[in-house]
């Protein structure tokens, strides 16, 4: 159980839940520390849990009967995922892996499911996530793999600071090369090379700590 100030600092959609939604979300969440390289869960693992990134970052991916790893997308501070799986009552169609020490807060599937069935507010906050990671996908399914490395880098920073899937992020992704180039499926010399050319063009500042977003808009088009 965590306490409701605590749940309001982690969890963008409790600004929509009534009191008694609220304490109930509190008592059906834990929280768990990853270390780097840890999986939360693997694909085709059952795994009742709804989650967030309290702090970190985590990566979706999976691996092809052939053995290509394929990264789909990297969920920062304040993402909340796997409400699909929930729903449908499947196993998981990915991996979950830290790449880094992260937060990870889990709700229970029931207490997912209570606020499923009973809230309108938990509701709305769904259908409009659901929405932005539908468009993400349409987005890297159309546009990602089959760009060059600098667009791929620059989508994977526009993903990464979604204001409605990571609403935790602001203007300033804290990442590294190496991990920035696991997400985007390409090597941290590639991913730093790339990098050069989106802060020669503006949209982004390179620090020793991150990335600070300069033009998002700009990072989402960049290549088209």
């Amino acid at each position: 159980m965590i306490a409701p100030e605590h749940l309001s600092r982690i969890a963008v959609w409790s600004k929509e839940l009534t009191d008694e939604e609220v304490d109930r979300a509190c008592r059906g969440i834990t929280e768990k520390t990853l270390s780097t390289g840890t999986h939360l869960f693997h694909r085709g693992d059952s795994f009742d849990s709804w989650t967030g990134v309290v702090s970190g970052i985590v990566k979706m991916s999976t691996v092809t009967s052939s053995g290509k790893a394929v990264s789909y997308t990297g969920i920062t501070n304040g993402g909340w995922f796997g409400e699909g799986s929930i729903i449908k009552n499947e196993p998981r169609q990915y991996d979950i892996v830290a790449l880094r020490n992260s937060q990870i807060a889990c709700m229970t599937g029931a207490t997912f499911r209570w606020l499923f069935e009973n809230s309108t507010g938990f509701n709305r906050f769904l259908v409009t996530q659901l929405n932005e990671r539908l468009g993400q996908f349409i987005a890297f399914l159309g546009h990602d793999r089959a760009f060059e490395a600098t667009p791929r880098v620059a989508r994977c920073i526009a993903w990464l600071c979604n204001p409605v899937l990571s609403p935790g992020i602001g203007k300033h992704l804290e990442i590294s090369q190496e991990e920035l180039g696991l997400l985007s499926g390409l090597s941290r010399q590639m991913a730093n090379r790339s990098l050069k050319v989106l802060e020669e063009a503006g949209l982004v500042r390179v620090a020793h700590d991150g990335v600070e977003i300069l033009d998002l808009n700009g990072l989402k088009h960049f290549g088209e």
